[in-house]
């Protein structure tokens, strides 16, 4: 069977929205950045969203049945490259994430990682064919995502294992997982996050990675500490009111680089209340719109392919946002198509990219 392939079915309008998101970003990079030391960031983000659209019409090309049946050797690929980061990785502030490009550019290999997840849950799951999830599958299913998030784990970086999370999650939900399952698994997981705060011989997370998790119950136990970032942020949006205002906050250098993790706080802070709200409208759109491609998949493993992508855009956002505003512990997770940097912008659009690919191959001949 030969699948049409035509660009008359790809989701402009979704793109569209995408793309005043991105136009949203730049333009709070470039005023959070204008008179500090990372001022022209906002160029090289114009420059990454420019490459992102690119690698994404090139994605929507490449049949996404072809890379499902050779997952297995990408995976392995996968979890080569995050060997090479512990081995031949470059330290930096304490963790060892990026590998030394020529050029001096770097690499995370552990962004990258998320695109080959989703794409393996999607194929085993739909392998299944629709069969009762037994504790074998799941099993299976958490060590497929679990080997690589404890890699990542172990550079340490804790945002991007905690984002591999929502994949697995997705998989199992879709893939027929049954209410004890969930509940028995939910009780061994909430085990296991308590033995690794309360048990001291336990060493899971480090010292600041487990302060950084609880500083949000209560950042005014150490607010020149790890609950600066929340208190100041906390500020910043506050200080917004209903139509935003000056933006101290950000042009005083009270928030920490604000045009990463906390760009977020920073938009809400100069555009108010009711441009944090659009924002949020538009990401709403934006999953409302990928899951309606979900729905019209061509097969099982399309539908798996479209919602991993939306397992972790919803991920992404729920828990930026939730740190800006001090209701979710601080992770490095950042905000996806606002946030400045080129890993993220890049695999935000090749996971759009396979969401184009499955969508322009809705009709079979």
């Amino acid at each position: 069977m030969s699948r049409y392939v035509s660009y008359r079915d790809f989701d402009w309008v979704l793109l569209g929205f995408v793309l005043v998101i991105c136009s949203l970003g730049v333009m709070e990079i470039h005023s959070a950045t204008i008179h500090t030391k990372f001022a022209g960031s906002h160029v090289r983000q114009i420059y990454w969203v420019l490459a992102g659209v690119g690698a994404m019409f090139l994605m929507s090309l490449v049949n996404y049945q072809a890379l499902l049946d050779k997952i297995h050797w990408f995976y392995f690929a996968a979890v080569g490259a995050l060997m090479s980061v512990m081995v031949f990785g470059q330290k930096y502030l304490g963790a060892r994430r990026w590998i030394k490009m020529p050029g001096g550019n770097h690499f995370q290999p552990s962004e990258w990682v998320k695109l080959i997840l989703i794409l393996a849950v999607a194929k085993y799951f739909a392998d299944m064919r629709q069969r009762e999830l037994s504790w074998s599958d799941f099993m299976k299913a958490g060590a497929i995502v679990g080997i690589p998030m404890l890699m990542v784990l172990a550079q340490p970086d804790l945002g991007t294992a905690l984002t591999y999370v929502p994949i697995a999650v997705m998989g199992v939900f879709l893939g027929g997982l049954q209410w004890r399952q969930g509940l028995i698994v939910g009780v061994l997981a909430a085990v296991g996050i308590g033995a690794v705060f309360l048990v001291p011989r336990v060493h899971v997370l480090k010292t600041y990675q487990k302060q950084r998790l609880t500083s949000f119950i209560d950042p005014e136990l150490d607010p020149q500490g790890s609950g600066y970032q929340v208190e100041q942020s906390k500020i910043a949006v506050g200080s917004g009111g209903l139509w935003g205002g000056k933006g101290s906050q950000t042009h005083g250098a009270f928030l920490p680089v604000p045009q990463t993790d906390f760009i977020f706080a920073a938009f809400a802070e100069e555009h108010g209340f009711v441009g944090a709200l659009g924002v949020l409208l538009l990401y709403f759109i934006v999953l409302m719109r990928l899951t309606q491609n979900a729905q019209t998949a061509p097969d099982r493993a399309g539908t798996f392919v479209v919602m991993g992508v939306v397992a972790v855009l919803s991920f992404h956002i729920l828990v930026n946002v939730g740190m800006v505003v001090g209701i979710m512990p601080v992770t490095g997770i950042p905000l996806p198509l606002m946030s400045y940097g080129g890993s993220s912008v890049l695999f935000m659009f090749l996971a759009l990219g396979m969401v184009m690919n499955v969508r322009m191959r809705r009709f079979v001949n």
